[in-house]
């Protein structure tokens, strides 16, 4: 057989052969999650433990979620090294606007660097504080960039891809962006327990998340609720 035939037929099955070479040639990345873990020890078990009692009214065994949601996010944070630093105590410092709600660290279970490879800093269905009100049912997936630096093409595939992820694992009724949490607070899935805990938030910004629910429409999501 010619070796032009025979590069054309494992071409077909992603596989390139040349004189004294041979290389993967596939024309489709591969989905993989990176796990990187922020400390889970037994100082943030219990801080999570009475995060879900205190603010989400929930006696739990464990410090862990049924997810029906995930919330998208920036980090405000240029870097995955110091988004990673931040995340890692299991105590948060220096955020008087939090720290009065509950000492815990907030953190996500994703996080996604600007050339959208995904990291797991924590378990799909281990708790993390992250969105007022839902953090009990909620994964959080945190992406570098901010209002000064918008999240790229190669972070939108990712996230479409981590969530059709998770959608296939769980039960995901929800896609929000976390600048919409405040509109959950007249649906039953809302659990804070002080009325005047809130935070204003513009992540991961409308834009993204109108080409984020175009790419993912055939998932059939519940849209957000409207105040």
């Amino acid at each position: 057989m010619k070796i032009n035939s025979l590069n054309t037929i494992l071409f077909q099955l992603g596989i390139c052969i040349f004189p004294f070479l041979q290389f993967s040639c596939s024309p489709k990345s591969t989905f993989r999650i990176i796990d990187k873990p922020i400390t889970w020890n037994q100082e943030r078990e219990e801080l999570s433990l009475k995060y879900l009692e205190d603010r989400h009214g929930l006696d739990q065994k464990t410090a862990s979620i049924h997810p029906r949601m995930v919330v998208v996010h920036w980090t405000a944070i240029n870097t995955i090294e110091v988004t990673f630093d931040v995340f890692d105590p299991a105590t948060l410092a220096g955020r008087p606007d939090l720290t009065g709600a509950s000492n815990l660290n907030v953190s996500s279970q994703f996080l996604i660097d600007r050339d959208g490879t995904i990291f797991r800093l924590l378990p799909d269905t281990t708790f993390a504080r992250h969105t007022i009100g839902l953090n009990y049912l909620a994964i959080g997936v945190e992406n570098i960039g901010g209002d000064d630096m918008p999240l790229t093409k190669e972070q939108l595939k990712a996230n479409e891809e981590l969530i059709r992820y998770l959608e296939r694992k769980y039960e995901i009724d929800y896609v929000i962006g976390h600048y919409e949490y405040q509109n959950f607070q007249t649906t039953d899935l809302w659990k804070e327990a002080d009325p005047d805990y809130r935070t204003v938030k513009t992540d991961p910004g409308e834009a993204f998340m109108k080409k984020l629910r175009k790419n993912l429409a055939d998932l059939n999501l519940k849209p957000v609720p409207t105040l």
